[in-house]
């Protein structure tokens, strides 16, 4: 269930097209709108300079003061044609030499202490509100000893003005509109992009306990999504078998726990029937603890394989001497071994890293398993091999029966069992070689299996040093 204040993906997605688009679109209006500005200033600049240019060349040839009165006539008919333009000229003496009839500079710009042509003009406007934008620079006459006369020109700019009010008003509007268009169309193609997400969240919702080997499809789907559907078809076949393991496991309980159940709830039924000495009473409760032992060490290991199978199993850390060990289980497995005149052979040496009371485990698994499944008179071979700077392997080795190669791949499932010559003998309960691969794979090892030629062999393999640096100990 989505919480109310959450947002979409769509919606944010939508959110930020919109914004970036604005800031695109505002971002070029600014640019288009100063591009623009500067064009009509550099217009009006050129103008300017002109006729600024025309003024000081007219002044630079007045040599006397008959020059300096016929100097308005000049300038009048040189502006002819020239409406928006307006020229002011102040003499040495400061009297207006020549004004255009609207010509109304401010003072402060006529006051400026200017020696050349500004490449800045200034824009004022008018007691009449008339914008303008004007240059003033002092010039020489050619009369000697007389200071430098003021000349100031300026063009009006309304229509500029009213032109870039106007097109600010159109492009800000365009912008807006624009602005809308992309958000509605970045919300259709966000829709349209996330459809295949909308196709894996149905496919998803199909998926029940009991279709796990259901998968999403990874071919018709964009790029960018096939690594999260990757990602769910492995958590999915991961479930998958998790449930799987669960289901048998909770099978294989049932299955191993009904017979010495059965067997418990019959012989107290059978014993309850009648009255009987004290001595049967003695008997039958020492059977049953027969039967309660060996569903206590079954439970017992269930909940170790459980836990493996979950990574709860963190073994501790410290060298193990494989021979040492090897050593006193030979000795634990002599009773079985000369009762069937079994020889036992041991041979190499090796340190592993990793818990010593598991390791020792896994090696009494695998040494009971083989001395049981021996005939009369065989061998149990025991070899030791640290050659591997990385590794050091424990290969424990006996005679028999060659086991069929469709079997060798599951004799380290929980509770199974090849045939008969292999079923429970007093102890175990098909569980030891699923614990020695458990205790192996704990320890970042594994366990091989192989059976030719009469003979059957398990190797374990184990890491030779110490965990390198950063793991967890």
């Amino acid at each position: 269930m989505r919480l109310s204040g959450q947002k979409s993906i769509t919606f944010r997605l939508t959110l930020l097209f919109a914004l970036v688009s604005t800031v695109v679109l505002l971002v070029l209006g600014f640019l288009i709108g100063r591009s623009v500005e500067a064009h009509f200033e550099e217009q009006d600049m050129e103008v300017l300079s002109g006729k600024l240019e025309l003024a000081r060349h007219a002044l630079e040839k007045v040599h006397s003061k008959k020059d300096l009165d016929s100097l308005p006539q000049q300038l009048d008919d040189s502006l002819i044609g020239h409406h928006a333009l307006e020229v002011l000229v102040v003499g040495p003496d400061g009297r207006t030499l020549f004004a255009t009839s609207g010509a109304d500079f401010p003072q402060a710009l006529l006051d400026r202490q200017i020696l050349d042509v500004s490449t800045h003009p200034t824009v004022w406007r008018s007691k009449q509100g008339t914008p303008f934008r004007g240059l003033v620079a002092r010039t020489r006459t050619g009369i000697d000893g007389v200071q430098p006369a003021v000349v100031a020109v300026a063009t009006d700019i309304s229509h500029h003005q009213h032109f870039m009010s106007s097109f600010r008003t159109t492009l800000w509007s365009v912008v807006i509109l624009a602005a809308l268009a992309t958000g509605v169309l970045g919300w259709a193609a966000v829709r349209r992009g996330l459809a295949p997400l909308q196709a894996i969240k149905r496919e998803a919702a199909g998926i029940t306990a009991h279709r796990l080997n259901a998968r999403l499809p990874t071919d018709s789907i964009p790029t960018e999504l096939a690594d999260l559907a990757e990602t769910l078809n492995e958590m999915l076949a991961r479930l998958e078998g998790s449930f799987r393991r669960l289901s048998d496991f909770s099978s294989d309980l049932a299955h191993e726990l009904r017979t010495p159940v059965s067997n418990l709830l019959t012989q107290t039924q059978v014993t309850l029937s009648k009255v009987r000495t004290a001595d049967d009473y003695r008997d039958i409760l020492a059977s049953n603890v027969e039967e309660f032992e060996r569903l206590s060490r079954m439970i017992a290991d269930m909940l170790f394989l459980a836990k493996s199978e979950n990574d709860l199993i963190i073994p501790n850390r410290e060298p193990v001497d494989l021979a040492l060990e090897v050593e006193g289980l030979l000795e634990y497995h002599g009773v079985l071994a000369e009762e069937k005149h079994i020889t036992l052979e041991c041979s190499g040496s090796g340190i592993v890293w990793g818990d010593r009371l598991m390791i020792r485990r896994a090696i009494s698994n695998l040494l009971s398993n083989a001395v049981r499944h021996t005939p009369d008179g065989g061998r149990v071979t025991v070899r030791m091999d640290d050659s591997d700077q990385r590794v050091a392997k424990l290969v424990v080795e006996n005679t028999g029966d060659t086991i069929p190669a469709e079997h060798m791949g599951r004799l380290f499932d929980r509770f199974y069992r090849v045939d008969t010559s292999r079923q429970y003998l007093g102890e175990g309960a098909g569980l030891g070689l699923a614990i020695t691969r458990s205790i192996a794979r704990a320890h970042d090892g594994e366990i091989l299996g192989r059976s030719d030629h009469g003979i059957t062999a398990f190797e374990l393999i184990l890491p030779f040093g110490p965990p390198k640096s950063g793991e967890l100990t």
